[in-house]
């Protein structure tokens, strides 16, 4: 036999003997554990907001009309600038109304010429009754006349009072503080008592108010899921936000709330005052309102990198139990705040829920857990 096939006989037999003295093949090492990242879950006070669409409207809004008729001789404003209470805004000819002041005066003297003769005759006559020169019927006409001389003094008196409003009326004036828009008539032009349309709109903007509408389902579902921990609006600061999404710089104070819900939309309005001081907000833009409506002693935030959604929309979370083994938890969620989510169901406080590594694990899995470094911290809910 040649030499190489014994020595191939040779090392399968020196193989079969290693294994038979083995017994059984080496058994492979086991794997090492994955590493997740986890946060504990902590509960935290927590205000609930709504963030709700409106409209600004001015706080007091003053249409001026005239209140005699005349011709428009001068504006005294200018438009779109400021006036306060008081000041003048048009003056109407007044010609006439001086001349009726004029007469009611003099009729006020005549009135008390009269009254002073009235007032010696009746003098003359009580003097005469004492030594029976006169008799009772002249005496009783000689009061009787005294008193419709003090009577026409009266009436005297109050057309000129009269008279003179009316010439006080062709001065128009403002009836609020606040800016002025554009006129509707210049000089020149004849007005009317009472006439239908304004000469011009004061608007007071600052402050300045806020409508705006909450759904009722909402307010219900919150005073429901509160009890007796359910706070009115009116307890939080209202932080508006402009139309291009900026913050503006003033808080707002909820004034009103509506006690009838609107059927068509269901809805019931709300009513914010808010400080206006450089004139930023302008009647009729469209802002946004963070309205506080209830504060939860102890909310649960879940991060939202850690709670996942099936195609049928439940929500679930992957946790880290206290012997370190994977769990699965289905969980109910019931808004976002900020960058978490407001649990209400399916975890508690001192859960560890993994937001990082859930692609290396399975239920069951024993894992390395670490602490996020940066804990999640809670904000308003919206």
């Amino acid at each position: 036999m040649p030499i190489h096939a014994l020595l191939r006989i040779f090392v399968a037999l020196s193989t079969a003997a290693v294994l038979t003295a083995c017994g059984k093949p080496a058994t492979p090492p086991a794997p090492p554990l994955s590493s997740v990242t986890v946060v504990t879950l902590k509960t935290a006070p927590l205000t609930l907001t709504r963030e709700l669409p409106g409209r600004t409207t001015p706080f007091l809004v003053a249409e001026v009309r005239p209140q005699v008729t005349g011709l428009v001789t001068g504006r005294l404003f200018t438009e779109g600038g400021l006036v306060k209470a008081g000041d003048a805004l048009y003056q109407l000819d007044d010609a006439t109304y001086r001349a009726d002041v004029a007469s009611a005066d003099a009729a006020v003297a005549r009135a008390h010429a009269l009254l002073v003769s009235a007032q010696l005759k009746a003098k003359r006559a009580d003097e005469l009754i004492k030594i029976h020169a006169v008799s009772a019927q002249d005496h009783d006409n000689a009061v009787a006349a005294l008193r419709e001389a003090e009577a026409n003094v009266g009436v005297a008196k109050a057309a000129l009072q009269s008279a003179q409003v009316r010439l006080g009326y062709s001065r128009i004036t403002a009836p609020i503080a606040g800016r002025i828009g554009k006129s509707s008539v210049t000089a020149g032009a004849l007005v009317t008592a009472n006439q239908s349309e304004p000469l011009a709109t004061v608007q007071q903007l600052d402050p300045i108010h806020i409508d705006l509408s909450q759904s009722s389902s909402e307010l219900l579902a919150l005073r429901k899921a509160l009890g007796d921990d359910f706070r009115g609006a009116k307890d939080y600061p209202v932080t508006i936000l402009l139309e291009d999404g900026s913050r503006y710089d003033q808080e707002g104070k909820l004034t009103f709330a509506d006690v009838t819900v609107d059927p068509a939309t269901g809805s019931f309005a709300l009513r914010v005052v808010v400080p206006n001081p450089r004139g930023v907000l302008l009647p009729g833009m469209y802002v946004r309102a963070v309205v506080g409506s209830g504060t939860l002693p102890e909310a649960l935030l879940a991060p939202q990198q850690g709670i996942s959604r099936d195609p049928k929309g439940s929500a679930s979370a992957m946790i880290v139990t206290r012997d370190g083994k994977v769990e699965p938890r289905t969980v109910q969620v019931d808004r976002t705040v900020g960058d978490q989510w407001l649990v209400i169901g399916g975890l508690s406080a001192g859960d560890r829920i993994i937001v990082e590594g859930l692609q290396k694990v399975r239920p069951g899995a024993i894992v390395i857990a670490t602490e996020a470094a940066a804990p999640v911290t809670a904000v308003p809910a919206r």
